[in-house]
């Protein structure tokens, strides 16, 4: 058992309690004057820190982005350490343009092993491209017979995608719905979007003719252009689900485009952070001309959640959102992304200043700085 004491809880709203006890890597109780008798326990006083829920990174290439300059650019996996330094106690990962080197046999490994190193891990079958490559033969089977698989990945409107047709995209749909009921997941088709000037067209008009497929559709990297920003815009007042890479090419950082996305009328509960970490960045010195090729960085979701904050933009438990429940909600993690009696003991302790003091994942310390 642990019992966590001292503490400012944001569940992500701000409770009146100052303790939590947990054990088996759930939360117990949450009170205050929390007591046990007759069993040992691990107390951590957190001194009056914010203790809020652990984060939920939902795009994470955990074995590195494919190499886009040959062999020697091939990017390196991810490590437990660096995920929870950042506060991520619970990661989706993916792959990207590479189907072929980076395969889906490596990434479930992967992420098998973040699991058994005390992080909680998750991740998408396929990767960029048509035809979709699966373990199990389909990606209704993936997600009913692979316990880690919780949806599908697809890219659109990308120089470097399969351009898939509505009618590819709708019977990846229906791979993703059949997975996720049967199994009990629900399933989402994440989407990667580039730059070209189709932008989601194609999603619009699906969910135009088909509004019950909507939340099945997890588009993300939505402010690449302001032009892809404002269509993406349109379909979370629709009721979709917009994801907004912390790093990565952008028009705009992501908290401000948070609240760009407010003022035209998104409700804060459609949007989410991730970090698109190891990733593959390409850069071009404008002088020199010198192209370098480098891992996105993990600590992006972090800074963007207190520039939230520190910008006036949101309050705290407000911003907290877009790392915890919001991605819970999406990825259909019922017991991720919140303080609650029956959660996953997942928390990120806070400083006054905003800084990470100490992440647990299922009640164990995993970072302390």
């Amino acid at each position: 058992m642990e019992l966590f004491k001292h503490c400012k809880i944001y569940a992500p709203e701000q409770l009146p309690e100052t303790q939590v006890l947990t054990a088996n890597g759930k939360i117990l109780a949450i009170g205050d004057n929390l007591s046990v008798t007759g069993l040992p326990v691990e107390e951590f006083d957190l001194e009056g820190r914010y203790l809020c829920p652990g984060f939920i990174d939902q795009h994470v290439h955990v074995t590195g982005g494919g190499g886009q300059f040959g062999f020697a650019s091939l990017i390196p996996e991810v490590t437990k350490d660096e995920l929870a330094a950042t506060g991520t106690t619970t990661v989706v990962g993916l792959l990207g343009t590479d189907g072929f080197v980076k395969d889906l046999p490596t990434l479930y490994a992967k992420v098998k092993a973040l699991d058994e190193q005390g992080l909680s891990a998750y991740m998408l079958t396929s990767y960029y491209g048509l035809p979709e490559k699966t373990l199990m033969g389909s990606v209704a089977e993936d997600l009913i017979y692979i316990d880690k698989v919780i949806g599908c990945k697809l890219a659109l409107s990308d120089d470097r995608s399969s351009f898939p047709t509505e009618l590819e995209i709708l019977r990846l749909i229906n791979q993703v719905r059949l997975g996720g009921f049967t199994s009990g997941k629900h399933g989402i088709l994440h989407i990667h979007l580039g730059n070209l000037k189709t932008r989601i067209d194609v999603l619009h008009n699906i969910v135009d003719q088909y509004p019950s497929l909507i939340s099945y559709l997890s588009p993300t990297h939505c402010i690449r252009t302001r032009d892809l920003f404002d269509t993406c815009v349109e379909f979370a007042k629709k009721g979709g689900m917009i994801d907004l890479s912390a790093g990565g090419t952008r028009f705009t950082e992501a908290h401000k485009a948070v609240g760009m996305a407010l003022e035209a009328g998104v409700p804060l509960a459609k949007m989410t952070f991730s970090s698109d970490g190891h990733g593959g960045v390409r850069r071009e010195d404008p002088v020199t001309g010198t192209v370098t090729y480098t891992p996105a960085p993990l600590t992006c979701n972090f800074k963007e959640m207190v520039a939230l904050v520190t910008d006036g933009i949101l309050p705290l438990e407000s911003a907290l959102t877009l790392l915890t429940c919001n991605p819970a909600r999406n990825l259909s993690l019922k017991t991720k992304g919140r303080i609650a009696v029956g959660c996953d003991a997942d928390f990120v302790a806070l400083d006054d200043n905003l800084s990470i003091h100490s992440v647990y994942a299922r009640g164990k310390k995993v970072y302390e700085s």
